[in-house]
């Protein structure tokens, strides 16, 4: 798979970077139960979108395998309200996952990624995870996703399309 790039003065692109001279999108709201209207097709579209896969199958296969990992890495509470907050066949792929003995760093997460899916690289591996973490924000609330990166290792926020502000000791 060939993935497009958009090269400018500030280097390409990633995949929740709003384009140059557009508006971002409204700003998302705080969710805590699955919100009707967002569907898996719904979904998929965004994932479609923000990864500008050229076919929804491609896009639904990258969000299959993305959200398989993560359901493995998130757990207790919310684990529970991920699923609660995501489209019905997207919460049994992160609620059929056995938890992890231990949640992954971001590079092993992006890298089990990577050895996943057939001709992935590390580097495209990164955009498909980002590509389909980038979309939950708005879709889920940003109250959830804090809640859930608060249970993962750092370097997870940047996945979400989020600056990693995190402390180190």
């Amino acid at each position: 798979m060939t993935l497009p790039t958009q090269t400018t003065l500030s280097g390409p692109r990633t995949p929740h970077e709003t384009a140059p001279g557009t508006a971002p999108e409204s700003a998302p709201r705080a969710r805590t139960e699955r919100t009707e209207g967002i569907t898996w097709t719904h979904l998929i579209h965004k994932v479609q979108e923000a990864g500008r896969y050229p076919t929804p199958g491609e896009a639904e296969h990258i969000t299959r395998t993305v959200l398989s990992a993560l359901g493995a890495h998130v757990t207790g509470d919310e684990r529970a309200a991920l699923a609660r907050a995501l489209p019905d066949e997207a919460a049994k792929t992160v609620a059929a996952q056995t938890p992890a003995p231990h949640p992954r760093t971001a590079p092993e997460f992006v890298d089990s990624i990577a050895a996943t899916l057939a001709g992935a690289t590390p580097a495209t591996a990164r955009w498909h995870v980002s590509s389909v973490l980038s979309v939950l924000p708005d879709l889920i609330g940003d109250d959830l996703v804090t809640r859930v990166l608060a249970r993962l290792p750092p370097g997870y926020a940047l996945l979400f399309g989020r600056a990693d502000l995190s402390r180190t000791p």
